[in-house]
């Protein structure tokens, strides 16, 4: 009786651990997003995370004649990589990202964690600004 308690509770458990990796480490998808950095922050109560949001542009909106901006919220757990989109906000990036299928409060707010920061530059608009 012993032994089948223990295969079961076993079981049980081997049953819970993978269940748990499957909801917050599966990597569900990797890919490459690139836009406008439109701000990029630390905050949290307990947890700082790194959170961000880049403005892809597109031309598809649901109101015919209307041009569509599309969001894309992030999180950031490396700080090498959050220094660089620190520096880099307001410019053209393209982020490397992993996409998980769901949160972990030490993680960030997003499902998609940038791994990499594959391009930074400024936009192809000039500026009449005269300090640039």
């Amino acid at each position: 009786m012993k032994k089948i308690l223990r295969i079961v509770i076993l079981s049980v458990i081997l049953i819970l651990a993978l269940s748990f990796w499957w909801r917050y480490y599966f990597v569900f998808g990797e890919g490459v997003k690139a836009g406008s950095l439109n701000f990029f922050v630390k905050k949290g109560y307990v947890f700082k995370t790194y959170e961000g949001r880049l403005i892809q542009d597109g031309f598809k909106s649901a109101t015919p004649g209307a041009l569509q901006s599309n969001e894309f919220e992030f999180s950031v757990t490396s700080d090498s990589i959050a220094s660089i989109l620190e520096r880099n906000s307001g410019k053209n990036v393209e982020l490397k990202y992993k996409e998980y299928l769901h949160t972990l409060p030490w993680r960030g707010n997003s499902n998609y964690v940038v791994i990499e920061v594959l391009k930074a530059e400024y936009g192809t608009k000039k500026s009449n600004l005269p300090y640039q």
